[in-house]
């Protein structure tokens, strides 16, 4: 089995900024997945889908600046691991960042697009404004359809990235969780 020979033994750890941005952003999109699943089932007047909407623009502000940090920052290299598992981790990241961009994105152009606008506010602080875009009656539906199986994509992965992170930590006995975790040892500025 072919193995990745870039990392060097004493890991690095992701920037103090990284670890945060990402620890904030996972825990708003694990509450919009949640809410979106469940908004239905939500005891009247609990206002999910209105925090849902603003968390998402919140979502899709952070994921910007992470993705800036990202490209700004190089990120530490990985422990020594098959090839297979270091190009498997790569494309999961980026499709990560492009969902944490597309799928506030595409709620947003389908509140933008409805025929009756319901209020857009963030957290109930602000005002969001709508996009420019035209309203009518099927205008949001192709974005409403992919911000629904974007979601369930969204849940597979972060299912799967939770998997694999505990495997590296539990079972290879490696420092990958590590280099993510607040505290865990000193992280760089």
């Amino acid at each position: 089995m072919a193995r990745d020979e870039r990392a060097a033994p004493g890991q690095g750890r992701y920037t103090r900024v990284a670890i945060w941005l990402h620890w904030i952003i996972a825990a708003l999109v694990l509450f919009n997945l949640l809410s979106g699943l469940l908004h239905d089932y939500a005891p009247k007047g609990l206002p999910l889908i209105p925090w849902h909407k603003g968390i998402g623009i919140a979502v899709l502000f952070l994921s910007l600046a992470r993705l800036g940090w990202r490209l700004a920052h190089r990120p530490p290299p990985l422990p020594p691991m098959p090839r297979w598992q270091v190009g498997t981790a790569h494309a999961l990241h980026w499709l990560f960042y492009l969902l944490i961009v597309l799928m506030p994105l595409s709620g947003w152009v389908f509140s933008s697009t409805a025929v009756t606008r319901r209020p857009l506010t963030f957290l109930g602080l602000f005002d969001i404004p709508y996009l420019p875009l035209p309203q009518s009656p099927d205008g949001g539906a192709p974005a409403h359809t992919f911000h629904v199986y974007a979601g369930w994509i969204m849940a597979a992965l972060v299912a799967l990235h939770i998997a694999a992170a505990l495997k590296h930590h539990f079972v290879d006995r490696d420092r990958t969780l590590a280099r993510m975790l607040p505290g865990a040892e000193p992280a760089v500025r």
